[in-house]
């Protein structure tokens, strides 16, 4: 009965932006690899992400039946291309990766025995980051502030080179949030997962099109998504400040006109008055971190995220 089963389809999601002169070398590298997997069904799609140069026209040259494009009508970024193939795909698997060949192809079948083992989510983590020495930087600071302040553990060195099982997609298209990163996202909803080391590949030809502006705006729509706590900053601010000038602002009132305590007396009618105003900037701070809390909840509603995901029982 299992030798007359349908073949699984393998979804293989690649966004491009201004790629048209790695396409035809990814092309033939990846559908290689495919072609060589002859249990399995599989499918490509390109998503251009409002590409400027030749990318359209070679995509055009790449459609059959197999191969699909979808055009975004500007540059909207990677997140929404990657969202934009989960949407599309029909697969009972879809790996995620890059065009300019930094991604091995020759890894795919390694994730496909992953996800075969029972693995729902495959993860590439780049074991040796090639980017400048700021953007080392700033990926090494995202991820220990991301691994502070969030519920979400990402990996250091994650990459968007991963397999998602189609339950895995079921729940992430469910997600209606547009200001995204997708990787957290994945990790977010659970699921069972498996990790595969690479060394990235020099990118073949063209420079990279994420600049660091993106990757810090990139950064910081993760925080906010991903954590509410950069949102009680201000109340946890207040509450210290309160901690601080409260009891201090006491001892000068009780020490100087009270007693006659000699330090508390030392304090002249300024000093006094500073202490006294920033008492009173820490309850601003502290009722703007009781707003913080209730805006939190209006957050957390608006983004409308499922309360639970339940594995399909059927699979297991």
């Amino acid at each position: 009965m299992e030798n007359n089963a349908p073949a699984k389809l393998i979804s293989v999601i690649v966004p491009v932006y201004n790629e048209e002169a790695n396409i035809p070398g990814f092309f033939s590298a990846l559908s290689e690899v495919l072609k060589g997997m002859s249990s399995y069904e599989w499918e490509i799609i390109f998503v251009n992400d409002g590409s400027t140069d030749g990318t359209a026209a070679a995509l055009e040259k790449l459609a059959d039946s197999r191969v699909a494009s979808l055009e975004f009508s500007r540059n909207f970024g990677k997140e929404a291309a990657l969202t934009a193939g989960l949407n599309k795909a029909r697969g009972d698997a879809v790996l995620m990766i890059d065009a300019d060949l930094q991604h091995p192809v020759s890894l795919i079948p390694e994730f496909l025995k992953r996800w075969e083992m029972g693995a729902e989510v495959v993860i590439g983590l780049r074991s040796k980051n090639r980017g400048s020495f700021l953007k080392r930087l700033g990926s090494y600071l995202f991820y220990r502030i991301i691994r502070t302040i969030s519920s979400v553990k990402l990996m250091p060195s994650e990459t968007d080179f991963r397999l998602l099982d189609r339950a895995v997609i079921d729940a992430f298209n469910r997600l209606p949030e547009t200001n995204r990163m997708t990787r957290a996202l994945i990790d977010w909803l659970g699921f069972r997962r498996d990790y595969i080391s690479f060394e990235p590949d020099e990118r073949a030809r063209g420079s990279a099109s994420y600049s660091l502006g993106k990757l810090i705006r990139l950064a910081f729509n993760s925080f906010v998504s991903l954590s509410l706590i950069p949102l009680r900053l201000a109340g946890y601010l207040g509450v210290l400040i309160i901690m601080t000038a409260g009891p201090l602002g006491l001892y000068i009132l009780i020490g100087k006109y009270l007693t006659d305590w000699q330090f508390a007396s030392s304090f002249s009618g300024p000093a006094q008055l500073a202490i006294l105003i920033t008492f009173l900037v820490g309850i601003v701070l502290t009722s703007l971190g009781l707003v913080a809390l209730y805006i939190a909840h209006i957050h957390a509603e608006v983004l409308g995220r499922p309360l639970y995901i339940l594995r399909d029982k059927k699979k297991e």
